[in-house]
């Protein structure tokens, strides 16, 4: 977590179990107030205590009839402090104030026509009479608690929004934070600032003063090492945790030999070259194809790549201590640039599910010899990226595409090894050059390049029959990684793609587009 307390105009959101707890408290922090996330079973005198500018309640998959659902306490509605309810956190002020929810059987999924029954209110004040929302819910709310007033409805849910300015009390059943929702950024901060009364006055400057107070009060007068792996979130990570301790950290770049083709020469170039920041490289490419040989289950991989790495660091760590001639001294700290999407995905989030072990989260061995510091840990891409422009973090490690922890290993749907890493290696770089000629490498989230090394298709080739492997383009646009969708790529770009990877690359044959979004795909294939 961000450091706590050192905010008065602090918003919480209270997490019931949603995917998108954290997508909340990002759009608050959009509209330049501070926000931190809590679980639902944070008590009421917590809370207090904390004196928050407003509480936001999450959605979450649970129904308010259930017996374990999370309640909310009324209490906290007679405090004094501005709430604001979302979905489930919605149906569960309801519940809680003596409205009525209801299992009508009318569901509503996706894009929700809302209609706006009071547009004079505070909340729903200027937008239009008829907009569409994203919607996810079975139960529906059938009637207001006491004092409340109903301010919009859709077809299936009859009393779709409330609010009761004068306890600075409101809510709404489709879900704001989400980009499908017209004018959701709007509504939340039509909360925030006319029912809460809050000053926008948050930037993103106040991540690293928080983040550097809380980095030197962890790590104290110890040694730290940083995984530099070239990418924006190692890159900005290590920046600010630089900023913080200085010469007490190292950074280790290891090539695990599942890099892109001029990785290596790209950390050097532009990121130690801009920060002067202590740097080891270690070989290790050999270490972890040995232990990566056969292997095909994706989770495998990521468990033993994050196990390879912490051995690896561990080994830098005790060479960092000899070298420095610190008799007595140790290593405590490992700087990761992990961030909230790979908590998400890898089940870190309140009664969120496991997706997916990522190397740096469900991915780390349990006799772990290290205290981890993860300044980056509750933000998204996006907002990391404008921590790095704070920072002065080189533009071309800023802007650059997102690139898995566990490299090509997970972009390789079957075994590992070095003949099929340098045919995907081959085909990644065409694919990185020719996005970047056509001038799309910002209109474009990511572009996984991925070898289907289990599969094999006959074409033709020189007047010739060929049997050979597919390469996936994955190109994908997003804001946040938590959800995406395919990018609409010029078909020339596509065309130039296709024409060199099966010209320059003998063992590949058919060039595949992937079409799907997130959900229900991920953005990587393993």
């Amino acid at each position: 977590m961000l450091a706590s307390g050192t905010h008065r105009e602090v918003v919480l959101v209270v997490d019931y179990g949603a995917q998108y707890a954290q997508l909340i408290a990002r759009r608050v922090r959009e509209a330049r107030v501070y926000s931190e996330i809590i679980p639902h079973t944070t008590s009421v005198a917590d809370i207090i205590a904390r004196r928050p500018a407003a509480v936001i309640l999450s959605g979450g998959p649970a129904s308010v009839y259930t017996t374990d659902a999370p309640r909310l306490d009324a209490d906290l509605c007679s405090a004094g402090i501005p709430v604001f309810g979302i979905c489930y956190g919605f149906q569960a002020m309801a519940a809680a104030l003596g409205g009525t929810v209801t299992q009508t059987g009318a569901r509503e999924y996706g894009r929700t026509a809302l209609t706006v029954t009071e547009p004079d209110c505070a909340l729903l004040w200027d937008v239009p009479a008829e907009l569409s929302v994203w919607m996810s819910h079975g139960d529906s709310v059938t009637q207001a608690p006491p004092g409340f007033t109903v301010t919009a409805s859709s077809a299936g849910a009859p009393v779709a929004a409330f609010e009761d300015r004068q306890r600075q009390l409101a809510g709404v059943q489709f879900h704001p934070e989400v980009v499908h929702s017209q004018f959701g950024q709007r509504i939340l901060e039509r909360f925030l600032y006319d029912i809460a009364g809050i000053e926008p006055t948050w930037t993103m400057a106040g991540v690293i003063d928080e983040q550097v107070a809380a980095i030197r009060a962890q790590v104290g007068d110890g040694l730290a090492i940083c995984g530099l792996s070239g990418g924006v979130d190692s890159a900005v990570a290590a920046a600010l945790v630089q900023r913080a301790i200085g010469k007490q950290l190292t950074c280790v770049f290891v090539d695990h030999g599942l890099l892109r083709e001029g990785e290596a020469e790209q950390v050097e170039r532009d990121f130690v070259a801009a920060t002067d920041v202590r740097l080891v490289v270690v070989d290790a490419a050999d270490r972890f194809l040995a232990a990566l040989a056969g292997v095909t289950d994706p989770e495998a991989k990521r468990k033993i790549i994050g196990r390879e790495f912490i051995r690896v660091f561990e080994q830098a760590a005790r060479d960092i201590v000899v070298e420095a001639g610190s008799s007595g001294a140790s290593v405590e700290f490992l700087v990761q640039g992990t961030l909230y999407p790979d908590v998400v995905e890898s089940g870190g989030g309140s009664g969120t599910a496991n997706i997916k072990s990522h190397h740096n989260v469900g991915g780390l061995p349990d006799d772990l010899d290290f205290d981890l510091v993860e300044p980056l840990r509750t933000l998204f891409k996006d907002e990391v990226r404008h921590v790095g422009v704070e920072l002065g973090v080189p533009a071309e490690i800023v802007w650059r595409h997102p690139f898995p922890g566990p490299g090509l290993g997970i972009r390789i749907v079957g075994a590992v090894d070095a003949h099929r890493l340098s045919i995907l290696r081959a085909a990644d770089a065409i694919a990185r050059a020719e996005l970047t000629a056509a001038g799309v490498d910002r209109e474009v989230w990511q572009c996984p390049v991925v070898l289907l090394a289990e599969v094999r298709s006959v074409g033709v080739q020189g007047d010739g029959r060929t049997y050979g492997h597919p390469i996936v383009l994955r190109p994908v646009s997003s804001e946040d990684a938590m959800t995406a969708d395919w990018s609409r790529l010029p078909y020339d770009t596509l065309a130039t793609i296709s024409t060199r990877i099966t010209n320059e690359v003998p063992e590949v044959n058919r060039v595949v587009l992937d079409i799907t979004s997130k959900p229900p795909g991920t953005i990587e294939w393993e």
